[in-house]
This record gives C-alpha cells, structure tokens and sequence, in this order.
C-alpha cells in the first residue's frame, strides 16, 4: 500500500507529500518480490561489500564499576575514540522497563493498518518513513514510529499511541530513565577526556530526546536491500534498545572499512556517538557510520533514543579541548540548523557533518 506522506520542503518551508509505500503491507502482499525502489546500489548491497568480522571486539562496558575502576573509565573512553560504539551492562534501566518497551513496540506494529495510520507522520513525527527527499529515491526496508519526547513541550501527543494500553505509560517512564543514562554517559565521557566531568552535560544544556521505533519486515531477498541504510546519527549520543528475540545479528557498525556484527547481550543497551557529541569533543569521539539488515523470514525491531543538546544551543568544540597542539576542527553550528541539514537528503554515510568540517585544519 502506498500513503502520502507530507514532509517539509526545506528550500521553501512548505509541506509537500510524497507516496511512501508501508513496508509491512509489501512484504504481505506479496513476500517473494522486492520492488526495484527497494534494491539498493550495487555498492552498498550487503553481498556486495566487504564481509562482517567476528563481533566479540565490540567493547562492552560495566557501568557499576566505571567510578570505582580507572581502567573501566579509560575503557570507555577508548571505545568512544576507536569505535563510536559499546555497550553497557548494569546500566541502571530496570530489565522489567526494557521488555516492556520491546513489548508495547512489537504490539503496535501489528496492529491493523487502519489503526496504525491513526498516528501517521506529520512534520516529522508518527508512523511511516523518515529520510525520503524525493520519489525516486531507493528506499529502506523498515516502517518507524517516530516520537519526540523531550522536552515534553515537544511531544505532539495526538501521535503518541492509545494502543496498546501501556504505550504512553511505558514510553514516559522508559525516556525519564534513558535521560539519567545518558546524563551519566556524558559525564563519564568527559571524564574519559580528563576534563570536568560536567563539561559535556553543560553544553548540551537542556537535553532533547526523540525515540525512533524500527520495525523491519522479512525481506526475499536481504542479499539486496538495508533495512537501515549506512550512516551517523544526527545526535548528541543514541542509546539503543535490541531486539533480544532476534535470531539473527541485523545491527552493523563500519570499522577498519570492515562491517562489524553487534550482537544482543541480555539486559545490555547499545550506546553510539552521535555527530554532535562529535563536534563538541573536537573528533577526539567519533561518530561512526553503522547500517541494519533484514532476514529471509523473521521480523525484527528495535528503539533507538536520540539525545542532543537543547535546539537553541549552539554546538560547537569545548574550550577545555582547545590549545595550540589541538586546534578547533568544527565550525559551530545549531542543533536546529544541523538537523535541517541532516534532513534535507537521503542517509548516507558521514556526508551529514563534513560541512562542519574546518577542513584547513583537517
């Protein structure tokens, strides 16, 4: 089925729509084809790249031990620098939250069609498609829900679900956990660098969070199609919440030029630098290109929670990281302004913050 979706034009302001077909209902209707808007390129199909290495390099963090333990503390940092990813354990996020958060996700993306496009996306929230600039663009093979949550002024509450009965309820007690995660995370990560452990928390300011809910659909032929294509994330820092029935590792970050697999540790979230974080380390953390993939014949979800500095807030590198040996590398910019940029086109890789590079000094 295909549905109009409006989108803001950004060379004019104007909300124009686009036919975006839902995902789930194609891979109903008829489960054998894959429509050509679907193929990718053939240098980003997941045959035709290099192959994924062993996952058990992907550092994994125990956030209980990181005041008490110089070497967890440095652990992360590293992770930060080298990867832009890891994952932590004993985080603090009840395992009772995280399940439920999995559970109201899966129930609302079998709901009826009729009743998910209830919520259908508008300026950027509901359900439906993200990233989609124009109607010939190759497409993902996912249908998102997209909810803003913080501030809670943001939240445009007519798209956040009344069905399952504890969505709104999960979801509003599962962002006031993912907040105090994160604001411990950029402590840490301040730490790491040697500087005052809330220098990062006061250049976000007040933290904005959106949560972004991916269903992916089984796919003919995964050989063929991302389920996410490749690309950094437009945030401060995202913190993810894995499918743990998921028989098949889809989650994939670029290292070395090499695709590596992220599996799902039980009671374990998925942490990655955003490109804001980024800039305002002065690339001392990287924000990393990452991608998902489908399977022949299972489903999958996931939750990704994006947290950033306040839309107001200018971004740009910590003075503490600035001297004569470590010159400023990014230009500032806003949040609003690098989100305008990052909407504007298609996902694809890092192409997003290179114009904030000071190339210069590169």
């Amino acid at each position: 089925m295909f549905k109009a979706m409006s989108i803001t034009d950004l060379s004019t302001g104007k909300p124009v729509s686009l036919s975006v077909p839902i995902v789930q209902e194609l891979a109903l209707q008829d489960p054998h084809i894959v429509p050509e808007k679907y193929v990718a390129s053939e240098q980003d199909r997941p045959s035709l790249l290099l192959p994924t290495c062993e996952s058990d390099s992907v550092p994994v963090i125990d956030m209980s031990i990181l005041h008490d333990n110089p070497k967890e503390l440095e652990k992360i940092a590293l992770a930060a620098q080298e990867w832009g990813f890891f994952q932590v354990v004993n985080h603090g996020i009840p395992g009772s939250l995280m399940e439920r958060m999995r559970s109201v996700v899966k129930s609302f993306f079998q709901l009826p069609l009729e009743e998910k496009l209830k919520y259908e996306m508008q300026n950027n929230q509901g359900y439906g498609q993200a990233f989609v600039a124009s109607e010939e663009q190759r497409l993902d093979w996912a249908d998102i829900l997209f909810l803003f949550t913080l501030p809670v002024e943001s939240r445009d509450m007519k798209l956040w679900p009344t069905t399952p009965a504890n969505f709104r309820e999960t979801m509003q007690d599962y962002a006031f956990e993912t907040k105090i995660l994160a604001e411990k995370l950029l402590s840490v990560l301040a730490q790491g660098l040697g500087i005052r452990p809330s220098c990062f928390v006061e250049s976000f300011g007040e933290l904005c969070a959106a949560v972004r809910m991916n269903y992916y659909p089984p796919c003919p032929r995964p050989d063929l199609v991302l389920g996410l294509s490749p690309h950094s994330d437009a945030s401060g820092i995202t913190i993810l919440l894995q499918d743990d029935k998921c028989p098949w590792v889809a989650l994939q970050v670029r290292k070395g030029g090499e695709w590596v697999s992220i599996p799902s540790i039980p009671d374990a979230l998925v942490i990655n630098i955003g490109d804001h974080l980024e800039v305002i380390s002065n690339g001392r953390y990287k924000s990393v290109e990452h991608r998902a993939v489908t399977s022949t014949n299972k489903e999958r979800t996931s939750i990704a929670t994006f947290y950033n500095p306040h839309n107001k807030m200018e971004v740009r590198p910590v003075p503490e990281l600035l001297d004569d040996y470590h010159p400023c590398l990014y230009r500032k910019t806003t949040v609003f302004e690098y989100a305008m940029h990052y909407l504007s086109d298609k996902l694809e890789g890092k192409k997003s913050i290179d114009f904030l590079k000071i190339h210069e000094n590169n």
